[in-house]
């Protein structure tokens, strides 16, 4: 699933660089971990909610490969049926219902999916996926408390890159205590290592179990490092010389090479990692070419989903 998330997000970043995908994209490349490791402790009927960095959470939750990249040239195959574009994702029958650009706007839609599991007397659970700056804005506080208050069925899941947009954790907060706001608001918070595909699994299939079984929310704070911009696929490098040294040193500690190692140590050889890299490769290619093949949404569509459809009385 890592390698997907990578060799998909590798290839958009070339095809954006090509000007044959216009809407804009931010890319997941180095936070691949997180993802991949939450997204195996989910089931099916379980939902996610991400933000305008989310092509890794839809990877992971399963949702449909042709109909994202379809979805991201803007075709009428895509899963909005080109409407929404990179930022805008949606595959229902995995649990996908949506990401939404706004920072911190799914905070409290994935808290609303809890609450609906809650008084529906099933055990799915919600995630809400998000970064360090949407913790700065109220909608995450307050999302916390409602959940802590109703013991309700929902892991957030922090994503700290280190960066909102090019401000730095010390920029703009007094102390890095982002998984402290659990503790302040009754419930188990964790930091995590995010690039550690097994550290991040292992702490969300715990928190997921927690919320399946009645015992109510979990935070995870999932340190991790954004490789390319903040939007597009530049580097960013031109934020500062601090941001050229953490790069390297994070690139140092990619998820990808990380479990590529310990699958060595486990007895997968290299030549089998090889081969599954190159069939990863080829769907993704696959996918390039059903959305070259695809059409455009007709321009009859145009106000089709803009106001409720009139209905015969």
């Amino acid at each position: 699933m890592m390698l997907r998330i990578r060799i998909l997000e590798e290839r958009v970043a070339s095809l954006i660089e090509a000007k044959e995908i216009r809407t804009p994209c931010h890319l997941y490349i180095g936070q691949e971990a997180i993802a991949a490791g939450v997204c195996a402790a989910l089931r099916q009927d379980d939902t996610v909610w991400g933000g305008h960095r989310s092509h890794g959470h839809y990877l992971a939750k399963n949702g449909d490969l042709n109909a994202m990249m379809a979805e991201i040239f803007g075709k009428a195959t895509g899963c909005a049926r080109g409407r929404g574009g990179s930022m805008h994702l949606v595959d229902p029958a995995q649990g996908i219902f949506g990401t939404v650009p706004l920072v911190a706007a799914t905070i409290p839609l994935a808290v609303g999916a809890a609450f609906s599991a809650k008084l529906r007397r099933t055990d799915q659970v919600a995630v809400a996926f998000f970064g360090d700056g949407a913790t700065d804005e109220g909608h995450f506080h307050e999302s916390l408390n409602l959940a802590a208050l109703y013991r309700l069925p929902v892991v957030f899941v922090c994503e700290n890159n280190l960066y909102s947009t090019h401000l730095t954790v010390k920029e703009r907060r007094v102390k890095d205590n982002i998984v402290e706001s659990a503790a302040l608001h009754g419930f188990p918070g964790a930091r995590v290592d995010g690039n550690d595909v097994l550290a991040v699994y292992q702490a969300a299939n715990e928190a997921v179990n927690r919320a399946r079984t009645g015992r109510g929310p979990t935070l995870l704070e999932c340190r991790t490092y954004r490789w390319r911009g903040h939007v597009g696929p530049a580097a960013d490098l031109e934020v500062g010389e601090l941001r050229r040294q953490e790069l390297e040193d994070w690139q140092h500690r990619d998820p990808i090479t990380h479990c590529r190692g310990l699958l060595n140590a486990s007895g997968v050889s290299s030549d089998e990692l090889d081969r599954l890299e190159v069939e990863v490769s080829e769907e993704i290619d696959a996918a390039v070419s059903f959305a070259r093949q695809s059409p455009d949404p007709d321009e009859s569509e145009l106000l089709h989903h803009v106001y409720a459809a009139q209905r015969d009385c």
